[in-house]
């Protein structure tokens, strides 16, 4: 151990250290990496509809903001109950596929769905719940609200988004986190994400 420390704290033991260290990154940077690429190779596909959001939201930096049908969650389609009290909550989703190609909102419950054939289920990011009525509906992000594009290339999808042309082809992985794949524009992919 003694001789360990010695040579750490020599002129190798740092260049050691800092190799050690290097490769922590890199090994941490990788693993994200493939989390990303893993739901985009290998996640099931579904077809998200957006819609228009408040024009006050145009362009910040290089990515459009999206809003999707599926974000407002109807409390009617909520299964096993609706916590009263107020705190961080999680919603899944369940997904199905409608005549027109797109997915819609079937089912959603504070708890883990057990899957079932031809659906999907999203699971959305952690937010704050006061308590539900049975009118009201929750409103919830699942981590794929903005899209990134090219610089200065924003203003015409935005102006598709707000016509209502514009949908997402997003993976979901078996966990429920999803990664945008393509954005299409009047049906027509637009961009692509490459997995790397």
């Amino acid at each position: 151990m003694n001789s360990l420390m010695a040579r750490l704290q020599s002129g190798s033991g740092y260049l050691l250290s800092a190799i050690i260290v290097a490769s922590l990154q890199t090994v941490i940077l990788g693993a994200i990496i493939q989390s990303r690429a893993s739901i985009l190779s290998n996640g099931a596909e579904v077809l998200l509809k957006t819609a228009p959001v408040d024009p006050r939201d145009f362009l910040r930096g290089d990515y459009v903001i999206l809003n999707y049908d599926i974000s407002t969650v109807p409390v009617q389609t909520i299964s096993g109950g609706v916590p009263t009290e107020p705190g961080e909550r999680t919603l899944w989703v369940r997904l199905k596929k409608q005549g027109d190609g797109f997915w819609t909102v079937s089912e959603s419950a504070f708890h883990a769905l057990p899957p079932q054939p031809e659906t999907v289920i999203l699971r959305s990011h952690p937010f704050y719940s006061s308590g539900l009525a049975a009118g009201d509906s929750v409103r919830v992000e699942y981590g794929i609200e903005r899209y990134y594009v090219p610089e200065g290339q924003g203003k015409p999808i935005e102006e598709a988004r707000n016509d209502g042309a514009v949908a997402i082809m997003a993976r979901v992985s078996p966990d429920g986190s999803a990664q945008i794949r393509s954005l299409l524009v009047d049906g027509r992919p637009v961009y692509e994400e490459p997995l790397y």
